[in-house]
């Protein structure tokens, strides 16, 4: 899904080195590897980003002299990838990893090893932009290289659910755990259980997902963090707060444990604690979902001008997720559904991806929301009936 917008912020990315102390030296050595942001203080982590840092100018160095070095490119994607991850700096991060991605897949030396790298690194960021049958296809080249690594099946395991092929995704995660059983793929056992009505199974898995995983490290305060929002789905709310709160024990001022614990507050009614953890984390990262809470808030207090100022935000950086190659046309459906309430805008947002994807659980669970604010409640009945095919618990299902 490469569009002309998606070009130009390729080109928008100006390609040096963002470091100040080497900004002289980079204006009079053109570099075409994409800059390296820098992270909010909160996010930094002291050692962690002095090594993100001197790893980038490392592997800089390596490419500016020598654009044939494929396993730089390759870590260089990597660093990307992560650095998307952490920074929310979506915009930025993933469209310079589909680049190199591309560059590296063009080399005529590229072994077969490393043509697996870059594809199934490819696969991932399309799947980060919502860009399934494409990462699907990735995936499946990567496949016929290598289907012996557990890290090809991870891809289309999240290909195969998004686009509704859930028996294929059950036989790619069953591929995944049995090569490698480890943070990965018990992640995505805990999420298919979750979605086939094992809840206590989806648990179960997520927590031998954390365990297998490096404390501190990003992955596993995602990981900590699917574990929080399972509790908080399905009523355990204690178990919620204590797993947000034992995240920023290990990884402090991690952005995403903060909203998640801003949300709780939110459940609480306690909008006012609330209101000031989001703005902790909006500091931090430029996170989309962080100002959508924050719109809810507002509306909640009625203060219009602030309600308005926001939605104004969300849309500006929509459109820069747009700019850069992500397909939003959900998340564009639910602030109309959500915050505006226009469902007949929300639908025709949500049809758009319906129709790419009639078969995921998410998309009806999406169709039949609307659906129940128009009124059609034949509609209802149909999507509600298409978002239980897996037998999913899901609260959201269930008040339909």
């Amino acid at each position: 899904m490469i569009s002309i917008k998606f070009l130009l912020s390729i080109l928008a990315l100006g390609f040096i080195s963002c470091s100040t102390q080497n900004q002289d030296q980079d204006t009079k050595t053109s570099s075409y590897v994409p800059k390296l942001l820098d992270r909010s203080e909160g996010i930094q982590l002291g050692k962690e980003w002095d090594h993100v840092q001197n790893t980038y100018m490392d592997l800089k160095t390596k490419v500016d002299q020598n654009r044939a070095d494929i396993q730089s490119h390759l870590e260089l994607t990597a660093l990307y990838i992560q650095e998307a991850r952490v920074t929310g700096e979506h915009g930025h991060y993933y469209p310079a990893a589909l680049a190199l991605s591309d560059t590296i897949l063009k080399e005529e030396t590229i072994s077969d090893d490393q043509k697996y790298t870059a594809l199934v690194q490819k696969a991932g960021v399309q799947l980060s932009l919502h860009d399934f049958a494409d990462a699907l296809a990735t995936g499946q080249k990567a496949l016929t290289l290598n289907p012996q690594n557990a890290q090809v099946y991870g891809v289309l395991v999240d290909a195969y659910v998004e686009l509704g092929q859930y028996k294929k995704a059950i036989a790619a995660a069953d591929q995944m755990i049995r090569i490698k059983p480890d943070i990965r793929s018990y992640s995505r056992i805990s999420y298919l259980r979750e979605i086939h009505g094992d809840i206590d199974g989806a648990i179960s898995a997520m927590t031998m997902a954390i365990k297998s995983g490096y404390p501190g490290y990003e992955e596993t305060a995602w990981a900590m963090l699917t574990l929080g929002e399972l509790y908080q789905r399905y009523g355990q709310l204690d178990n919620a707060k204590k797993t947000y709160q034992e995240i920023l024990e290990v990884r402090a001022d991690y952005p995403f444990a903060i909203a998640a614990l801003a949300d709780l507050k939110m459940q609480e009614g306690d909008l006012t604690t609330a209101e000031k953890e989001l703005n902790t984390a909006i500091h931090h990262i430029p996170e989309f979902g962080f100002n959508v809470q924050l719109a809810h808030i507002y509306k909640a207090q009625n203060r219009l001008e602030e309600f308005d100022t926001i939605i104004k935000e969300i849309f500006a950086m929509l459109e820069d997720d747009i700019a850069a190659g992500h397909n939003m046309t959900m998340e564009y459906a639910d602030i109309h559904l959500e915050l505006l309430d226009d469902p007949n805008q929300a639908l025709a947002l949500a049809t758009q991806e319906y129709e790419k994807r009639p078969d995921n659980i998410d998309v009806n669970m999406q169709m039949a929301k609307i659906y129940e604010a128009i009124g059609n409640s034949e509609m209802v009945s149909k999507h509600r009936i298409a978002a239980s095919i897996t037998n999913s618990q899901h609260p959201d299902i269930a008040s339909l």
